[in-house]
C-alpha cells in the first residue's frame, strides 16, 4: 500500500509538472513572460537594440565553441542566410536574432550561462597557452628515425588541441598538420574490440598487467598471454578480434568508420608511404607475431600474416592535434562524442580503456607519469601523447623529438606542467586541494558567496566563522556592491568581538570607505545617533565598537 501511494504521489507530481510547464509555455507565447531567445539577446546585446553579427560570433567563441560545431550547425545555416537576404547586413535586431538561435536554444544558453564544465573557458586557454609557451622552451629528445617517414618531421613542430566534454574548443600551435597516430591508436583498438565483443572474451587472449618490460619485448605472462593490450604483442592480438571473418579490407574501413565517430567527423586519415615502411622494416613485429602464433595466443583461424598487415595499417592512420582531441574528449565524455552527441564506445569499453591507458599507456615510463601526473595517456613515437581527463576534457599535445622512452619531450612537459597547475591528478582532492587552480568552478559565483558569507557572519556576530574565513586565506576586506567591508557591517550593528578580531587579527584597514563615503566609525556613530533608544545591550555594544574604534583611529591598540 506505501509502495503505491508513493508511485502515485510520484505521478501527482509530474503531473503538475507538466501542467506548470504548460502554464510557462503559455505564458511566454502570450509574451507575459521573456523568452529563452528573449534573453540571450538582452545577454549579447548590453542594452543596444541590434547585435552586430562579428559581436555575437566574438562572444560564442569566448565560451570555447566554433561556428564549425556540428550542433550549431542551423543556426549558422540560418545566420547565413539571414545576411545574405537582409539589407542590413551586419547587425541583428531581436527577431532576427531569435531566428537564427531559435533551433540551437538550448545548447547557446547553456554556453551563455557559463554551465559548461569549464565556466570560465578564456581564462582557461590563456593558462593552455602559458604551458604551451613554456613547452616550446625544451629542446631535448631526438625525432624517430627507424622509418624515413617519421624522420622527416621537423624537431620545432609543437602543438596543443583541447576539446572538452561540452565541445569546447582550443587550440594552439601546428595543430593542423596530420601525423601518424602509431601506438596512441592501441587504446582506440582496444576499446573498440571491448565493445564489440566484450571484456571477458577480449581478455581471455590478453592480460591486464603492466609488464615492467620494453613495449616490444618477445615476453609472455605466466599464463602465456600477452600482458596487457598497450605492448606491441598485446595490441597485435587484439587487432586479430576485430571483426574475425572478414578481410583486411572491411576492417581497415570498420575501424575508419570508428574512429571518425570517435572525432566528431573531423580529420582521419591514412599514410600509405608509413603503412609501406613500416611493413617492410617490421622484422621485430613479425618475431612477436611469429612467437604469438606458436604459444597460440590468436583465435583458431588467424592469419598472422595478414593481421600484422592489419596492425601496420592501424599505426599508419593519420590524425590532427585537433581531430585526436575530440577522439580523447570521447573517452572522457563516457564514450559519447562531445561535437555530435552520438555514443560511440559502451560505458565498459571507455572505463577498461582508460585504466589500462593509466597503468600502461607510456611505455617504461607508465609508473611515473601515473605518479606525476595521474592521468590516463597514451602515447607514440610520431610524438603524440593522448592525454583523458574523466569527466572533464581530452587533449592531444604533439612533438616530434622523443625522450630515451620513447615520449614527446615537450608533451610529458607539458603534461607536468598542468597538473602542477590545475587539480586534474586523480588524487587531487577537490575539497581540500593545494592552492592549485580548478577550471570547473565558477570564479564569479565563489566571489559572490564568497563576500555573503563574510559579510553574513559579521551582521550576527559570528567570530567562530571569521576565524575560519580567516584561516583559509579569505580576504577579510572583501567589499559588497556598495563597498562595505565586514567591519562597515560589524561597526553598524556593534559586534564588538567581530570589530576586535578584524583589527587586531586579520590587521584589516580601518579606514575604508564605502560608496557614500562612510568609514566603520561613521556607521557606529549613525546608527548610535539615529536610533538612540536602542535595546540598551545593543547600544552598549555600539559605544565600545566606537570607543574600539576611535583607539584604533588615534593609534593606539584596541581595547575592551
Amino acid at each position: 500500500d506505501s509502495k503505491l501511494m508513493y508511485l502515485k504521489s510520484i505521478r501527482m507530481f509530474a503531473q503538475g509538472l507538466i501542467l506548470f510547464s504548460f502554464f510557462l509555455f503559455s505564458k511566454i507565447k502570450q509574451g507575459l513572460l521573456p523568452s529563452l531567445e528573449d534573453l540571450l539577446f538582452y545577454t549579447i546585446a548590453e542594452g543596444q537594440e541590434k547585435i552586430p553579427v562579428h559581436k555575437f560570433i566574438t562572444a560564442l567563441k569566448s565560451t570555447g565553441l566554433r561556428t564549425s560545431d556540428p550542433r550549431l550547425e542551423e543556426c549558422m545555416d540560418m545566420l547565413r542566410l539571414t545576411l545574405q537576404t537582409t539589407s542590413d547586413g551586419v547587425m541583428l535586431d531581436k527577431d532576427l536574432f531569435k531566428k537564427c538561435v531559435q533551433s540551437n536554444i538550448v545548447l547557446l544558453t547553456q554556453a551563455f550561462r557559463r554551465k559548461f564544465v569549464i565556466p570560465d573557458f578564456m581564462s582557461f586557454t590563456s593558462h593552455i597557452d602559458e604551458l604551451f609557451e613554456s613547452a616550446k622552451k625544451q629542446s631535448g629528445g631526438k625525432v624517430a628515425d627507424y622509418i624515413p617517414q617519421l624522420a622527416k618531421f621537423s624537431p620545432d613542430l609543437w602543438g596543443v588541441s583541447v576539446c572538452t566534454v561540452d565541445g569546447q574548443r582550443h587550440s594552439i600551435g601546428d595543430t593542423k598538420v596530420p601525423f601518424c597516430l602509431q601506438s596512441c591508436v592501441k587504446p582506440l583498438k582496444y576499446a573498440i574490440a571491448v565493445n564489440d565483443l566484450g571484456t571477458e572474451y577480449v581478455h581471455r587472449y590478453v592480460g591486464k598487467e603492466p609488464s615492467g618490460l620494453r613495449f616490444n619485448k618477445l615476453f609472455l605472462n605466466e599464463d602465456d598471454k600477452p600482458h596487457n593490450p598497450m605492448v606491441n604483442a598485446g595490441a597485435i592480438v587484439v587487432t586479430s578480434l576485430i571483426k574475425q571473418g572478414v578481410n583486411n579490407a572491411e576492417k581497415f574501413d570498420y575501424v575508419m568508420q570508428f574512429l571518425n565517430k570517435m572525432a566528431g567527423n573531423e580529420y582521419v586519415g591514412f599514410s600509405n608511404a608509413t603503412f609501406q615502411s613500416e611493413r617492410e622494416s617490421g622484422d621485430r613485429n613479425f618475431a612477436i607475431g611469429y612467437y604469438l602464433k606458436e604459444k597460440k595466443c590468436f583465435p583458431e583461424g588467424t592469419d598472422m600474416v595478414g593481421i600484422l598487415d592489419f596492425y601496420f595499417q592501424l599505426c599508419s592512420i593519420e590524425v590532427t592535434c585537433e581531430s585526436a582531441s575530440v577522439m580523447a574528449a570521447t573517452l572522457a565524455n563516457g564514450g559519447f562524442c562531445p561535437i555530435t552527441g552520438e555514443r560511440v564506445l559502451s560505458p565498459e569499453a571507455v572505463r577498461n580503456t582508460l585504466s589500462l591507458m593509466h597503468s600502461c599507456g607510456m611505455y617504461d615510463f607508465s609508473g611515473q607519469f601515473a605518479f606525476h601526473v595521474g592521468l590516463p595517456a597514451k602515447s607514440g613515437v610520431a610524438g603524440g601523447i593522448l592525454l583523458v581527463v574523466p569527466n572533464v576534457m581530452g587533449m592531444m599535445c604533439w612533438s616530434p623529438p622523443l625522450d630515451k622512452m620513447g615520449n614527446s619531450v615537450k608533451g610529458i612537459h607539458f603534461c607536468h606542467d598542468l597538473v602542477s597547475l590545475c587539480n586534474f591528478h586523480n588524487y587531487d582532492n577537490l575539497r581540500h586541494f593545494a592552492k592549485k587552480l580548478d577550471p570547473r568552478r565558477e570564479g564569479g559565483d565563489q566571489r559572490v558567496k564568497s563576500v555573503i558569507n563574510l559579510l553574513f557572519a559579521a551582521y550576527t556576530g559570528d567570530v567562530s566563522a571569521l576565524r575560519r574565513f580567516a584561516l583559509s586565506a579569505m580576504d577579510m576586506e572583501q567589499r559588497d556592491y556598495d563597498s562595505r567591508t565586514a567591519l562597515h557591517v560589524a561597526a553598524a550593528e556593534g559586534h564588538v568581538e567581530v570589530v576586535k578580531f578584524l583589527l587586531e587579527a586579520c590587521k584589516v584597514n580601518p579606514f575604508p570607505k564605502d560608496r557614500w563615503n562612510n568609514t566603520p566609525m561613521d556607521e557606529a556613530l549613525t546608527k548610535a545617533s539615529t536610533r538612540p533608544r536602542e535595546i540598551p545591550a545593543t547600544e552598549k555594544k555600539i559605544k565600545r565598537s566606537i570607543r574600539i574604534l576611535t583607539d584604533c583611529y588615534n593609534g593606539l591598540k584596541p581595547k575592551i
